[in-house]
């Protein structure tokens, strides 16, 4: 069994070793996940249009 305060004692001093980011490394991930977001929703608009667009023309087809 292991020590609980021996245990806390673990776990502050990793605390301490966190190194957290900057906020220009905040801001800079944040933009480009807001970025990668927006060009992920205008290609999976494309794909969605051409894809209604092929099933519309198979649809229309009368045998």
């Amino acid at each position: 069994m292991i020590n609980p305060f021996k245990f806390i004692q673990d776990v502050k001093r990793e605390a301490f070793r966190v190194t957290w980011p900057t906020s220009k490394e905040t801001l800079t991930g944040t933009l480009m996940v807001l970025v990668l977001a927006f060009l992920a929703s205008i290609f999976f608009l494309f794909l969605d249009q051409i894809l209604k667009f092929l099933l519309d023309i198979v649809l229309s087809i009368s045998i």
